[in-house]
């Protein structure tokens, strides 16, 4: 499924794909497609939404 972050960083949006075969929760670290920072990305499935919810925090 296709779904949009916005980096921590420079606050620009990035598109990834999130595989639901993942689990409902998931979370790993994507690097930003414009500025290059890592990302912590903590994923989530909306049964509202009927998506995927995505949040970034910067690496520490």
């Amino acid at each position: 499924m296709d779904e949009t972050f916005y980096c921590a960083y420079c606050f620009q949006p990035n598109s990834i794909f999130v595989d639901p075969s993942g689990g409902m929760t998931q979370s790993y670290v994507e690097d930003c497609q414009v500025c290059c920072q890592p990302n912590v990305l903590f994923i989530a499935w909306d049964d509202d939404a009927h998506c995927f919810q995505v949040d970034s925090q910067p690496e520490s």
